[in-house]
This record gives C-alpha cells, structure tokens and sequence, in this order.
C-alpha cells in the first residue's frame, strides 16, 4: 500500500507538470452562462465527494435500476428511484501515532437509498420522499494518531460497526418551488454547513460533484459543531425549513432531536423530545465572477445547542456557535468548453462551549479539476485544517492537519483515491509525535 501511495502521488507531480505543454482534449460546449448543454457527459467527469453518505440528497447512480428497467421494458417515468454506493478503504500509519497503535485499520460503508417524486409517482405536486439504510463496519483510525479532528471521516464514533435507518424524511415544495420544508429523520449536513454542496444535475448521471474530495472529517462537519449536530452517522429526526425565492440567495432553519449532545446514539434510535434541541440557521448565496462566469458561493450560520451537553466526563447546560463557509472557481482552462480548472474553499467555526473538544477553527484547499491529458474525470486536491481545542480535555492547545489526495476515475461510478494526511501537532496529549497516514480509498456507486 506505501509504495502505491508514493507512486501515484510521484506521477501526480510528474503530470502536473506536463498539463502546460498537453494538447486539449475534445471537451462538450457549455453555454457562457454556466449552464452545461450536456449534464450527463460532464457529470460522468466531475469528482465526487469522498464520502456520499455525509452530504448528498440521493447517493448513488441508479445504474442497477436502469439496467433492469431497460432489460424489463420498464419505463423510467414512475418516480421511484433505487441507489446505492459503497465506499471502503485502508489506512497505514507511517510514524507517529498513539503507543501500541494499530498501525493498518480499514473502514467500509454501504449506503442504500430509495427516493419517491409524488409528482412522477401519484401526481402529488413538490413532494419527494427518501429512506436511506446504512451499514458501517469501521476500526478506530483516527485514535490510533492520536488525532481529535479526523483525517479519515468514515469511522465517526462508537459503535463503529452499525445498521441503522439512516434517514426517513418527507419534503415538499412550495410556492412554486420558492419554500421547501423538510419532515423526519434527516441528515442536516444536507442542508447546513456543507462547504461542498452538489450542484443539480442530470437524473441519469451521479448527483454528487464535488468542490473538493478531501476525506477528513472537518470537511463534512465544522469542528467546532461536532458532537452536537446530527449528521454522519448520527442523524436525527427533526423540521428544515428553507425559503429561496431566488436562484442566488436561501435562508433555511431546522430544529431537531438535540439529543446527541448528551451522548446518545440518536442514528441508532428513535426520537427523544425532552428538552434537548439543536437548533441552526444559515443564510447563504451564489454568484459569477468576471467574463469566464466563474461561480462562487457562500454561507453563515449560527447554532444553538438545549439540554445537558456531555462530553469526556465534563457536562454543561446549552451552548451557541457560528460558522462561516464558501467556495470559488479561481480559473477555466478551457472556459465555455468544460469544467477543468482550479477552485479554493475556505471554512471558519467557534463555539462558546466549556465542553466540546473543540473551541475554534479554520480551514481551506484547493483542487484542480481535469488538468492532466486525457484524464478529464480525475481531481487533485490539498486542504488544511486548524481547530483550538478545549484544554479541559486534552494539554494540547491547538491540533494542525494537512492531507493532499488525487482521485481517480477508473470507470464510470467508480473511483479509487490515495490520500495522505501529516498531523504535526496530534491533539490528544503534547507528548505526541507528529502522526504522518496514508489511505486508499475506493467509491462504488450503484
């Protein structure tokens, strides 16, 4: 696994600095507009997100389903859709690490997926219906660097092997798709702190591009919420109400079980509506930039956390946290021709919590998209990630990660991404050496 790391990231280095003198390759027109006159073709060459299960609506490609409706004379025009994906990897920690640390882990996630359009399925007008399974059968990873962030986001907390009802919610759309309010068990990080959240797509392509596909945990959760906020693997259930009446500008707000807070596996269980809500707001938009039309978004949010907080033996009542998020494409290669390029994204939270693990923190990557001849669909990506951590938990005052990827596209719906992530200053003690980790990484999706 080393020498395979090492490899691919030295052909990295080598292709990169060949993209000047590559010829470009034959690309689909895209309007100047931004609009993509052939969504299937450039979705089948965008990266995608390291973890689907963190961040997107439906996961998956519904190859399998199409396939059988193509072979069963069935017609695609139903409303109900099947996915799946699979994501699995291996990691070897180089040096450092905590004393007798399991120096190879390896983690697998299957999501299942079933989405219902009422409006294909029964003419019900706005309504879109999802129930989503999922199975993980992790090891702890991120313990064995002694690291608190995360460098890998697939392990997420006891218990690492679990089958749960991942999500069970209903939403519906209203006034003429300006309001959208969504109802049950849901993953908030689809609609609050995503830094890489999907742009719509073709219905016959993967719904899952990616702004960066870093697979460390402060990617899909802000250090500074985590514990608190209901996501990956603990969702919850709870109401998002999101209001966009136009394209460039959303305000959404949600309030749910808060009950992860005080410990509870609330992705394993039902419902507790005892005092104990986490409730978030956040307001965000989108625009181009310059004659290339080059798009950017941004968000901000703040959080309020109800009810008994219970973290390392430490407990408090309530605590209240901001962040701030955003993205940018920063150059076309090829403008009004395909997506190859650059883009940067920048992260930002704090938290007023006696009791968290983590007080504050910062974070931003770029990646480069389609730059290395004749392989349009692959990224290459970098990132860092700063947090302040709670000296009432650790004698370490502040925890720094970098971690560099590429991801490649071995065939349509399926990817396999080396990583490597350097933690200098691991959060759990000071008396930790710097932790330095390799992952491979592969995506099914189905």
């Amino acid at each position: 696994m080393i020498k395979l790391l090492f490899f691919t990231l030295l052909i990295l280095l080598d292709s990169i600095y060949t993209i000047a003198n590559s010829k470009a390759s034959q690309s689909v027109p895209i309007e100047s507009t931004i609009t993509i006159s052939n969504p299937k073709t450039l979705a089948s060459n965008s990266s995608i997100s390291s973890n689907p299960a963190a961040v997107n609506v439906t996961t998956g490609s519904s190859v399998i389903q199409r396939y059988l409706e193509e072979k069963l004379g069935i017609q695609n025009n139903h409303g109900i859709m099947f996915q799946g994906a699979w994501i699995g990897d291996t990691n070897e920690l180089f040096s450092g690490g905590i004393s007798d640390a399991d120096r190879v882990t390896s983690n697998s996630v299957l999501l299942l997926d079933l989405t219902v359009d009422t409006e294909q399925f029964n003419g019900w007008n706005g309504g879109l219906f999802s129930a989503q399974f999922l199975q993980q059968n992790a090891q702890n990873t991120n313990a064995q660097a002694g690291i608190i962030q995360g460098y890998n986001s697939l392990p997420d907390v006891y218990p690492f092997n679990r089958s749960e009802l991942y999500a069970l919610w209903y939403r519906q759309a209203l006034f003429d798709k300006k309001m959208f309010v969504r109802i049950g068990k849901t993953i908030t990080t689809l609609d609050f702190n995503n830094v890489i959240k999907p742009a719509s797509l073709s219905s016959h392509a993967p719904n899952i591009p990616a702004v960066t596909s870093l697979i460390y945990t402060p990617i899909f959760i802000n250090p500074s919420v985590d514990g608190v906020m209901p996501g990956y693997t603990n969702t919850a259930y709870g109401i998002t109400m999101t209001l966009a009446p136009i394209t460039q500008w959303y305000i959404s707000y949600g309030i749910y079980d808060g009950n992860l807070a005080s410990g509870k596996q609330t992705g394993l269980s039902g419902p507790t509506f005892n005092g104990n809500y986490f409730q978030v707001g956040e307001t965000g938009g989108a625009w181009v930039v310059g004659k290339n039309h080059r798009p950017g978004t941004a968000g901000i949010g703040v959080w309020h956390q109800t009810g008994l907080i219970r973290q390392h033996d430490l407990t408090e009542k309530g605590a209240t946290g901001a962040y701030l998020f955003g993205s940018q494409r920063l150059w076309y290669r090829h403008p009004g021709y395909d997506i190859s390029g650059i883009s940067a994204f920048y992260q930002y939270s704090i938290n007023n919590s006696s009791v968290l693990p983590m007080k504050q923190s910062i974070g931003a990557g770029l990646t480069v998209f389609g730059l290395i001849a004749n392989r349009e669909g692959d990224s290459l990506g970098t990132g860092f990630s700063l947090a302040w951590l709670n000296h009432r938990i650790t004698n370490r005052s502040s925890e720094l990660m970098y971690q560099i990827y590429y991801q490649a596209k071995i065939m349509n719906n399926i990817y396999l991404e080396p990583a490597l992530s350097y933690i200098p200053t691991p959060g759990q003690d000071t008396h930790l050496p710097p932790a330095f980790a390799g992952t491979l990484r592969a995506i099914v999706l189905a």
